[in-house]
């Protein structure tokens, strides 16, 4: 990774350092000192705790220097006016230093997969860095770019955001040669007001790049195929309609747990392989292909990388446990990856359990979402086992649809949940865990699972 001194580093946010340390270089950065890693430059927050007051913690751990608004004792520092903005100005410049090409990547649902994949159809061509798990905010972000390789020669960069100018402050930064937008959905409209708030706060991500830009847009979505307006930069769909989508897909087939279907684009037609159960994510492979293509990467390449592709840690895993197939997806969740997620249960043979969480950030439209997903869980799930503040609304819309109100439960314990699930539970059962990530429906898969451990 890129080596700064704190002397080149203060120059990008008119920082002050104590002329003795200079020429102190670091290496990335970090705001836990729990993460921190020797030679990092530790950036110091204002959260629940002063973050200045683990500036001695971070230094005892290998940290180079702080980034700071004060002094704490005699440590190498750049003392800045705001730590945030200024790792934004540092993590800028950074990206204009290296001069990499860099693809954003946005949308409700799906944007962390299609960063994945669009990282894992790149790296075999190209020098490729990525933001890791969680880093695609205002902190998160600047972060990942100060990590990346002097040699980088494409950083695809997860952006996220649930309130306005929140996505144009990171585009400002990540100043993205291509943009994806995968989908615009319900998540965030407790912030945005409306789904069209929602595409609104998602098209600042145009913002930062330069009007020579290529955008990525999912042509199966309406808000995106009816934009409020028409951006300067070039606009390339991606979607089923071969007639309105530069890169379209045909023939989609479910089988083995495989994902299959054929891409056509120009004078390129060819099959890719997915090994992924469920039909939405042929939108995040969509988008992956479109930016692969037109960065030059060849159709066979795209397929070998698709077939090796595999999703993160928490994004419908799929395994063996108690004799049961576990599908473990409880990193978020919203309406739409919820039915999703509902919809893979339902193809399941043998008795199918559904083990949802509360979807967040909903605001007014929250009990009616929450309401409508117990219906759609009466299609696909034989027993429901509902946890949070909405689970009445969500056993409610289940029994409304139609399933035994014996085998529908709300709640309020996450302990009591797991206990109840290990009763419930026999081989050959298939169990999904879905929810937002704050209500952290992990911990309830984890106390189902404690005895195998």
């Amino acid at each position: 990774m890129g080596k700064l001194t704190l002397k080149q580093a203060a120059a990008c946010c008119d920082g002050w350092v104590d002329p003795k340390y200079e020429n102190i270089e670091f290496m990335g950065a970090n705001n836990d000192t729990r993460l921190i890693q020797p030679g990092q430059l530790f950036i110091v927050l204002q959260g629940a705790r002063d973050g200045h007051d683990f500036i001695a913690q971070a230094m005892e751990k290998g940290a180079a220097a702080a980034l700071c608004s004060r002094s704490v004792g005699d440590f190498p520092c750049i003392i800045v006016k705001d730590p945030r903005i200024a790792l934004g100005q540092i993590a800028r410049a950074e990206r204009r230093r290296i001069g990499c090409r860099v693809v954003g990547i946005t949308g409700s649902v799906g944007k962390s997969t299609t960063k994945e994949m669009v990282a894992t159809v790149l790296e075999r061509t190209y020098r490729t860095a990525k933001t890791p798990v969680n880093h695609n905010n205002d902190i998160g972000m600047p972060m990942a770019i100060l990590a990346m390789e002097e040699d980088t020669e494409v950083a695809v960069l997860e952006m996220g955001m649930n309130h306005f100018r929140e996505m144009a402050y990171l585009s400002s930064i990540a100043q993205p040669d291509l943009a994806v937008i995968v989908n615009i959905g319900s998540m965030h409209v407790e912030f945005l007001g409306s789904v069209e708030g929602v595409r609104q706060a998602k098209l600042e991500i145009l913002e930062g790049m330069d009007r020579n830009g290529r955008v990525f847009l999912n042509g199966d979505d309406a808000m995106l195929r009816n934009l409020p307006y028409q951006p300067e930069q070039s606009v390339t769909y991606f979607g089923d309609d071969p007639d309105t989508c530069a890169v379209s897909y045909s023939n989609v087939q479910e089988e083995d747990g495989y994902l299959k279907f054929e891409v056509c684009a120009a004078d390129a037609r060819f099959p890719v392989e997915l090994a992924l159960e469920g039909r939405h994510f042929v939108a995040d492979a969509m988008a992956a292909v479109a930016v692969a293509l037109a960065l030059g990467v060849s159709p066979a390449r795209i397929q070998q990388q698709m077939k090796a592709f595999r999703n993160m840690a928490g994004r419908q895993e799929i395994f063996q446990a108690r004799g049961c197939t576990i599908i473990s997806d409880c990193y978020n969740a919203g309406p739409e990856s919820m039915e999703a997620a509902l919809r893979v249960l339902g193809r399941r043979t043998g008795r199918r359990i559904a083990v949802l969480g509360d979807m967040l950030e909903l605001g007014d439209v929250r009990w009616a979402e929450h309401y409508k997903i117990g219906r759609i869980a009466a299609e696909n799930a034989d027993v429901l086992y509902a946890f949070g503040p909405s689970a009445d609304r969500v056993a409610g819309g289940a029994i409304t649809g139609g399933m035994n109100p014996a085998f529908a439960r709300s709640f309020d314990d996450r302990n009591a949940m797991a206990e109840a699930l290990k009763r419930l539970a026999k081989p050959g059962d298939t169990l999904l865990f879905k929810a937002s990530h704050g209500m952290h429906l992990e911990l309830v898969l984890e106390a189902f699972l404690k005895e195998e451990k």
